[in-house]
């Protein structure tokens, strides 16, 4: 049975810490953004993907691109994530996607791989729409990924380079992803992080509080 707790004064319910995987509603999450600070960067492009339980959920998988606030444009980060100043422009806007990602966010924890990027450029987005962050809990397969690569390793003998999302894949024996793609990224974490949780114990074994990550909003 599904271990879920009512949000302060809501009536979402929320995975509670005692879930078992087998059991875990997530939403894994991704954004493009024009950088990696959240309060001088704009998100660009959302993608999402429902998880439930070892299921991938395919037929929710959501995906938009952003229109960024005040007519700014993309700059260098077009390099990274393809998308220019054009195609921004006709995405949609910041306050309509912030409703969308909070309403498939509730009663799911979130998902993300360097997740404090998504729970910083997203805590600071609700602010800018007049609207509250919620007390969400979350999974981050960045730090998964230490606790599979640390496995037979000294202390601290992990590279970044190997907590890529496409590395942390790869060590896993998942295909390769096209990188920097919202929806693609969304999908590709999703799938990491059901490899993980089997090389780690798997589902029917770990519980929420055994993988999940505090990672406080931007201020």
């Amino acid at each position: 049975m599904t271990l879920l707790r009512r949000r302060h004064g809501g009536a979402d319910p929320m995975p509670a810490p005692g879930c078992p995987l087998r059991d875990l509603p997530l939403l894994a999450l991704d954004l493009e953004t024009t950088g990696l600070d959240p309060v001088r960067g704009e998100i660009v492009a959302v993608g999402m993907v429902p998880v439930d339980g070892t299921v991938v959920r395919l037929d929710g998988a959501w995906q938009s691109l952003v229109r960024p606030a005040g007519g700014r444009g993309v700059g260098d980060s077009a390099t990274v994530h393809g998308l220019t100043d054009d195609t921004v422009a006709a995405g949609s806007a910041l306050s309509d996607v912030v409703s969308r990602v909070l309403g498939e966010l509730a009663g799911r924890v979130l998902l993300a791989h360097h997740a404090a990027i998504e729970v910083g450029f997203l805590s600071r987005a609700c602010r800018r729409v007049g609207r509250d962050f919620p007390d969400v809990r979350v999974v981050d397969t960045v730090r998964l990924h230490r606790r599979v690569l640390g496995r037979g390793r000294p202390l601290g003998h992990v590279g970044e380079d190997e907590l890529r999302l496409g590395s942390a894949r790869a060590h896993l024996g998942l295909p390769p992803y096209p990188d920097h793609d919202a929806l693609t990224d969304a999908l590709a974490c999703a799938e990491l992080y059901l490899a993980q949780v089997e090389h780690l114990g798997g589902a029917d074994g770990l519980r929420l509080r055994q993988v999940a990550s505090r990672v406080p909003p931007s201020r």
